[in-house]
Protein backbone atom coordinates (compact mmCIF):
# COMPACT_ATOMS: atom_id res chain seq x y z
CA UNK A 1 0.00 0.00 0.00
CA UNK A 2 1.10 3.19 -1.11
CA UNK A 3 1.24 6.45 1.33
CA UNK A 4 1.59 9.63 1.72
CA UNK A 5 4.27 10.93 3.85
CA UNK A 6 4.58 14.29 5.86
CA UNK A 7 6.90 15.89 3.78
CA UNK A 8 7.67 13.65 0.75
CA UNK A 9 5.12 15.41 -1.92
CA UNK A 10 7.21 18.57 -1.37
CA UNK A 11 10.54 17.12 -1.24
CA UNK A 12 11.17 16.28 -5.08
CA UNK A 13 8.57 18.39 -6.41
CA UNK A 14 10.18 21.45 -4.78
CA UNK A 15 13.71 20.98 -6.35
CA UNK A 16 11.90 19.49 -9.63
CA UNK A 17 9.81 23.06 -10.51
CA UNK A 18 12.34 26.14 -9.29
CA UNK A 19 10.54 28.22 -11.01
CA UNK A 20 10.38 26.12 -14.03
CA UNK A 21 7.57 25.50 -15.97
CA UNK A 22 6.57 22.15 -17.72
CA UNK A 23 4.20 22.47 -20.58
CA UNK A 24 1.62 20.39 -20.81
CA UNK A 25 2.47 19.06 -17.13
CA UNK A 26 -0.55 16.89 -15.54
CA UNK A 27 -1.99 18.00 -12.66
CA UNK A 28 -1.09 16.36 -9.47
CA UNK A 29 -1.04 16.21 -5.87
CA UNK A 30 2.08 16.01 -4.26
CA UNK A 31 2.77 12.56 -3.85
CA UNK A 32 6.47 12.87 -3.99
CA UNK A 33 6.78 10.81 -7.17
CA UNK A 34 6.21 14.26 -9.83
CA UNK A 35 7.47 18.16 -9.79
CA UNK A 36 5.88 20.91 -7.71
CA UNK A 37 5.28 23.20 -11.21
CA UNK A 38 4.32 26.46 -11.76
CA UNK A 39 1.11 26.21 -13.85
CA UNK A 40 1.31 30.02 -14.59
CA UNK A 41 3.82 33.09 -13.82
CA UNK A 42 2.30 35.59 -10.73
CA UNK A 43 -0.33 38.44 -12.12
CA UNK A 44 -0.08 41.10 -10.65
CA UNK A 45 -3.39 42.45 -9.10
CA UNK A 46 -4.17 45.54 -7.20
CA UNK A 47 -6.18 43.59 -4.47
CA UNK A 48 -3.31 41.47 -2.46
CA UNK A 49 -6.28 38.82 -1.59
CA UNK A 50 -6.57 37.84 -5.24
CA UNK A 51 -2.99 37.62 -5.78
CA UNK A 52 -2.48 35.18 -2.73
CA UNK A 53 -5.37 33.07 -4.49
CA UNK A 54 -3.86 33.26 -8.12
CA UNK A 55 -0.53 32.16 -6.41
CA UNK A 56 -2.66 28.99 -4.52
CA UNK A 57 -3.83 28.21 -7.77
CA UNK A 58 -0.57 28.37 -9.63
CA UNK A 59 0.71 25.65 -7.56
CA UNK A 60 0.09 21.91 -8.26
CA UNK A 61 -1.26 20.62 -4.62
CA UNK A 62 -4.07 18.05 -3.67
CA UNK A 63 -7.45 19.53 -3.20
CA UNK A 64 -7.05 19.51 0.18
CA UNK A 65 -3.77 21.75 0.11
CA UNK A 66 -5.19 24.32 -1.92
CA UNK A 67 -8.09 24.87 0.30
CA UNK A 68 -5.62 25.29 3.11
CA UNK A 69 -3.18 27.20 0.83
CA UNK A 70 -6.32 29.92 0.16
CA UNK A 71 -7.07 30.04 4.01
CA UNK A 72 -3.88 30.84 5.03
CA UNK A 73 -2.08 34.44 2.98
CA UNK A 74 1.29 34.51 2.82
CA UNK A 75 1.61 30.41 2.25
CA UNK A 76 2.06 30.43 -1.37
CA UNK A 77 4.83 32.82 -1.05
CA UNK A 78 6.49 30.36 1.32
CA UNK A 79 6.27 27.64 -0.67
CA UNK A 80 7.73 29.41 -3.29
CA UNK A 81 11.02 30.26 -1.14
CA UNK A 82 11.36 27.15 -0.01
CA UNK A 83 11.15 26.27 -3.97
CA UNK A 84 14.28 28.87 -4.35
CA UNK A 85 16.11 27.77 -1.56
CA UNK A 86 15.95 24.14 -1.79
CA UNK A 87 16.67 23.92 -5.19
CA UNK A 88 19.72 26.90 -5.71
CA UNK A 89 21.24 25.00 -2.12
CA UNK A 90 21.12 21.39 -3.93
CA UNK A 91 23.12 23.40 -7.13
CA UNK A 92 25.48 24.57 -5.19
CA UNK A 93 26.16 21.72 -2.76
CA UNK A 94 26.53 19.24 -5.75
CA UNK A 95 28.37 21.68 -8.01
CA UNK A 96 31.98 19.93 -8.32
CA UNK A 97 30.52 16.65 -8.26
CA UNK A 98 29.76 14.41 -10.91
CA UNK A 99 25.80 14.82 -10.64
CA UNK A 100 25.51 18.21 -9.90
CA UNK A 101 21.44 18.40 -9.13
CA UNK A 102 20.74 19.02 -12.60
CA UNK A 103 16.93 18.89 -13.36
CA UNK A 104 17.63 16.92 -16.39
CA UNK A 105 16.93 13.12 -15.34
CA UNK A 106 15.30 14.26 -12.39
CA UNK A 107 12.19 12.72 -13.01
CA UNK A 108 13.79 8.99 -13.57
CA UNK A 109 16.38 9.77 -10.82
CA UNK A 110 13.43 9.88 -7.99
CA UNK A 111 11.97 6.61 -8.77
CA UNK A 112 15.13 5.26 -7.36
CA UNK A 113 16.24 4.67 -3.72
CA UNK A 114 19.98 6.70 -4.62
CA UNK A 115 21.76 8.53 -2.32
CA UNK A 116 21.03 11.42 -4.47
CA UNK A 117 17.01 11.06 -3.62
CA UNK A 118 17.40 10.67 -0.15
CA UNK A 119 19.20 14.32 -0.59
CA UNK A 120 16.26 15.63 -2.72
CA UNK A 121 14.55 14.60 -0.02
CA UNK A 122 16.11 15.84 3.32
CA UNK A 123 16.89 19.20 1.39
CA UNK A 124 13.67 20.12 0.32
CA UNK A 125 11.79 18.80 3.61
CA UNK A 126 14.29 21.47 5.13
CA UNK A 127 14.04 24.15 2.68
CA UNK A 128 10.49 24.19 2.82
CA UNK A 129 11.14 23.62 6.96
CA UNK A 130 13.53 26.94 7.07
CA UNK A 131 11.03 29.02 4.63
CA UNK A 132 7.86 29.07 6.82
CA UNK A 133 9.84 29.82 10.29
CA UNK A 134 11.04 32.65 8.44
CA UNK A 135 7.99 33.50 6.52
CA UNK A 136 6.13 33.39 10.35
CA UNK A 137 8.09 35.95 11.89
CA UNK A 138 8.91 38.29 9.17
CA UNK A 139 5.08 39.20 9.24
CA UNK A 140 4.29 37.40 5.70
CA UNK A 141 2.03 35.07 7.08
CA UNK A 142 -0.97 35.77 8.76
CA UNK A 143 -1.62 33.14 11.11
CA UNK A 144 1.59 32.64 12.92
CA UNK A 145 3.75 35.21 14.24
CA UNK A 146 7.14 35.26 16.39
CA UNK A 147 8.51 31.90 18.35
CA UNK A 148 6.21 31.05 21.17
CA UNK A 149 8.78 29.64 23.10
CA UNK A 150 7.30 29.95 26.91
CA UNK A 151 11.11 31.27 28.38
CA UNK A 152 10.41 33.97 26.06
CA UNK A 153 8.90 37.27 25.79
CA UNK A 154 7.60 37.75 22.47
CA UNK A 155 6.56 41.70 23.46
CA UNK A 156 9.62 42.62 24.55
CA UNK A 157 11.08 40.73 21.38
CA UNK A 158 8.62 42.59 19.15
CA UNK A 159 9.66 46.27 20.52
CA UNK A 160 13.22 45.39 20.59
CA UNK A 161 13.20 43.58 16.97
CA UNK A 162 14.39 40.48 18.14
CA UNK A 163 11.32 38.42 16.71
CA UNK A 164 12.49 34.67 16.76
CA UNK A 165 11.58 32.74 13.93
CA UNK A 166 8.61 30.01 14.44
CA UNK A 167 10.54 26.74 13.85
CA UNK A 168 7.73 24.90 16.08
CA UNK A 169 4.65 26.32 14.31
CA UNK A 170 6.35 25.33 10.89
CA UNK A 171 6.92 21.74 11.55
CA UNK A 172 3.49 21.55 13.10
CA UNK A 173 2.12 23.43 9.97
CA UNK A 174 4.11 21.53 7.69
CA UNK A 175 3.02 18.14 8.73
CA UNK A 176 -0.72 19.34 8.85
CA UNK A 177 -0.50 20.19 5.30
CA UNK A 178 1.27 17.01 3.60
CA UNK A 179 -1.21 15.10 5.35
CA UNK A 180 0.79 12.75 8.20
CA UNK A 181 -0.31 9.17 7.89
CA UNK A 182 0.99 5.62 9.41
CA UNK A 183 4.53 4.83 7.46
CA UNK A 184 3.59 2.25 5.10
CA UNK A 185 5.36 -1.20 5.57
CA UNK A 186 6.59 -0.58 2.02
CA UNK A 187 10.58 0.34 2.05
CA UNK A 188 10.51 2.69 -0.13
CA UNK A 189 8.25 5.01 1.33
CA UNK A 190 9.68 4.34 4.76
CA UNK A 191 13.11 5.81 3.24
CA UNK A 192 11.58 8.43 1.98
CA UNK A 193 9.99 9.25 5.55
CA UNK A 194 12.71 8.81 6.90
CA UNK A 195 15.36 11.48 4.88
CA UNK A 196 11.99 13.52 5.06
CA UNK A 197 12.17 13.66 8.68
CA UNK A 198 16.22 14.05 8.42
CA UNK A 199 15.56 17.26 6.80
CA UNK A 200 13.82 19.13 9.31
CA UNK A 201 15.69 17.26 12.11
CA UNK A 202 18.51 19.22 10.23
CA UNK A 203 17.12 22.83 10.50
CA UNK A 204 15.93 22.12 14.05
CA UNK A 205 19.67 21.23 14.69
CA UNK A 206 20.63 25.01 13.50
CA UNK A 207 18.39 26.69 15.58
CA UNK A 208 19.74 29.15 18.44
CA UNK A 209 19.42 31.65 21.19
CA UNK A 210 20.62 34.83 20.40
CA UNK A 211 20.23 37.74 22.59
CA UNK A 212 20.87 41.25 22.59
CA UNK A 213 21.76 43.43 25.80
CA UNK A 214 19.98 46.73 26.26
CA UNK A 215 20.98 49.63 28.82
CA UNK A 216 22.93 52.62 30.08
CA UNK A 217 26.48 52.55 27.94
CA UNK A 218 25.85 49.34 26.85
CA UNK A 219 25.18 47.76 30.45
CA UNK A 220 22.89 44.41 30.30
CA UNK A 221 20.52 45.60 32.52
CA UNK A 222 18.46 44.40 30.31
CA UNK A 223 18.47 41.45 27.90
CA UNK A 224 16.47 40.26 24.74
CA UNK A 225 16.21 36.86 23.94
CA UNK A 226 14.65 35.36 20.36
CA UNK A 227 15.28 31.75 18.23
CA UNK A 228 17.01 32.11 15.66
CA UNK A 229 17.74 29.90 12.73
CA UNK A 230 20.89 29.70 10.91
CA UNK A 231 21.53 30.51 7.44
CA UNK A 232 20.31 28.16 5.30
CA UNK A 233 23.89 27.53 3.56
CA UNK A 234 24.62 26.19 7.26
CA UNK A 235 21.98 23.02 6.63
CA UNK A 236 22.90 22.55 3.34
CA UNK A 237 26.30 21.89 4.35
CA UNK A 238 25.65 19.17 7.47
CA UNK A 239 22.87 17.72 4.43
CA UNK A 240 25.99 17.38 2.03
CA UNK A 241 27.72 15.90 4.77
CA UNK A 242 25.22 13.45 5.72
CA UNK A 243 25.38 12.23 2.22
CA UNK A 244 28.99 11.96 2.45
CA UNK A 245 28.03 9.34 5.28
CA UNK A 246 24.60 7.97 4.04
CA UNK A 247 23.68 4.34 4.87
CA UNK A 248 22.35 1.44 2.88
CA UNK A 249 19.16 0.02 4.59
CA UNK A 250 16.94 -2.59 3.98
CA UNK A 251 13.74 -3.51 6.17
CA UNK A 252 12.96 -6.23 8.29
CA UNK A 253 9.78 -7.16 10.20
CA UNK A 254 10.27 -7.49 14.13
CA UNK A 255 9.37 -10.24 15.66
CA UNK A 256 8.34 -8.27 19.17
CA UNK A 257 5.69 -5.48 17.63
CA UNK A 258 5.17 -6.79 14.06
CA UNK A 259 6.35 -3.26 12.98
CA UNK A 260 8.54 -3.00 9.57
CA UNK A 261 12.00 -1.39 10.52
CA UNK A 262 14.95 -0.64 8.65
CA UNK A 263 18.03 -1.90 9.14
CA UNK A 264 21.82 -1.73 7.41
CA UNK A 265 23.67 -4.69 6.41
CA UNK A 266 26.24 -6.20 9.55
CA UNK A 267 29.17 -3.87 9.18
CA UNK A 268 31.16 -7.14 10.44
CA UNK A 269 31.31 -10.92 10.66
CA UNK A 270 31.33 -10.83 14.63
CA UNK A 271 28.24 -8.42 14.59
CA UNK A 272 25.62 -10.48 15.89
CA UNK A 273 22.82 -7.75 15.46
CA UNK A 274 21.85 -5.36 12.62
CA UNK A 275 22.60 -1.51 12.81
CA UNK A 276 19.48 0.47 13.20
CA UNK A 277 20.23 3.94 11.32
CA UNK A 278 19.93 7.10 13.09
CA UNK A 279 16.90 9.35 13.11
CA UNK A 280 20.08 11.78 11.64
CA UNK A 281 21.56 9.80 8.85
CA UNK A 282 20.35 10.19 5.40
CA UNK A 283 19.63 6.55 4.03
CA UNK A 284 19.36 4.89 0.32
CA UNK A 285 18.50 1.48 -1.11
CA UNK A 286 20.73 1.08 -4.03
CA UNK A 287 23.75 1.91 -5.24
CA UNK A 288 23.55 5.00 -7.33
CA UNK A 289 25.00 4.92 -11.36
CA UNK A 290 28.48 6.92 -11.79
CA UNK A 291 26.42 9.80 -13.74
CA UNK A 292 29.77 9.87 -16.29
CA UNK A 293 27.96 9.33 -19.43
CA UNK A 294 24.70 10.83 -20.28
CA UNK A 295 21.89 8.81 -18.96
CA UNK A 296 18.06 8.62 -17.92
CA UNK A 297 19.52 9.95 -14.83
CA UNK A 298 21.92 13.05 -15.54
CA UNK A 299 23.49 14.21 -18.73
CA UNK A 300 27.00 12.99 -17.87
CA UNK A 301 29.92 15.47 -17.07
CA UNK A 302 30.91 16.05 -20.82
CA UNK A 303 31.51 19.73 -21.17
CA UNK A 304 31.63 20.45 -17.51
CA UNK A 305 33.60 23.29 -16.06
CA UNK A 306 35.92 21.50 -13.74
CA UNK A 307 39.21 22.60 -11.50
CA UNK A 308 42.52 21.25 -12.67
CA UNK A 309 43.73 21.08 -9.13
CA UNK A 310 40.87 19.77 -7.40
CA UNK A 311 38.26 17.45 -9.25
CA UNK A 312 38.90 17.24 -13.41
CA UNK A 313 40.28 13.65 -12.58
CA UNK A 314 37.35 12.64 -10.54
CA UNK A 315 34.18 14.80 -13.32
CA UNK A 316 35.75 13.78 -16.40
CA UNK A 317 35.75 9.92 -15.14
CA UNK A 318 39.21 9.49 -16.30
CA UNK A 319 38.45 10.54 -20.00
CA UNK A 320 40.60 13.77 -19.72
CA UNK A 321 39.84 17.30 -20.15
CA UNK A 322 40.03 20.51 -22.83
CA UNK A 323 42.04 23.41 -21.95
CA UNK A 324 41.13 26.93 -23.00
CA UNK A 325 42.85 30.37 -22.43
CA UNK A 326 40.61 32.96 -22.77
CA UNK A 327 41.36 37.00 -22.28
CA UNK A 328 38.62 37.80 -19.14
CA UNK A 329 38.32 41.39 -17.83
CA UNK A 330 38.16 41.80 -13.33
CA UNK A 331 37.43 44.66 -11.68
CA UNK A 332 40.97 45.60 -9.83
CA UNK A 333 42.40 48.65 -7.81
CA UNK A 334 38.66 48.89 -5.99
CA UNK A 335 38.60 51.80 -3.83
CA UNK A 336 35.83 53.38 -1.85
CA UNK A 337 34.50 56.55 -2.54
CA UNK A 338 33.17 59.25 -0.27
CA UNK A 339 30.00 58.41 -0.07
CA UNK A 340 29.13 55.27 -0.44
CA UNK A 341 30.13 53.38 -3.24
CA UNK A 342 33.00 51.65 -4.48
CA UNK A 343 35.37 52.48 -7.84
CA UNK A 344 37.12 49.96 -9.20
CA UNK A 345 39.18 49.74 -12.97
CA UNK A 346 39.12 47.13 -15.11
CA UNK A 347 42.30 44.55 -15.44
CA UNK A 348 43.20 42.08 -18.45
CA UNK A 349 44.41 38.79 -17.25
CA UNK A 350 44.80 35.59 -19.21
CA UNK A 351 42.86 32.74 -17.77
CA UNK A 352 42.53 29.09 -18.59
CA UNK A 353 39.63 27.21 -18.44
CA UNK A 354 39.14 23.28 -17.97
CA UNK A 355 36.08 21.24 -19.40
CA UNK A 356 35.54 17.74 -19.71
CA UNK A 357 35.96 16.10 -22.71
CA UNK A 358 33.43 14.19 -24.73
Amino acid sequence: MRCRLPSAGFLIKLLTAASIITPGAPHFGLTGKEPLVLSTPLLEDSDPGNVHLKQCDSLKLFRRQKRLCRREPGLAEGLRDAIRLSALECRYQFRTERWNCSLEGRGSLIKRGFKETAFLFAISSAGLTHSLAKACSSGRMERCTCDESPDLENREAWQWGGCGDNLKYSIKFIKHFLGQRKASKDLRARVDMHNTNMGIKAVKSGLKTTCKCHGVSGSCAVRTCWKQLSSFHETGKLLKLKYETAVRVHSITNDATGETELISPKKHSYTLKNHIPRTTDLVYIEDSPNFCRPSKYSPGTAGRVCSKETNCESMCCGQGHNTQSLLVNRPCHCQVQWCCYVECQQCSQREEIYTCKH
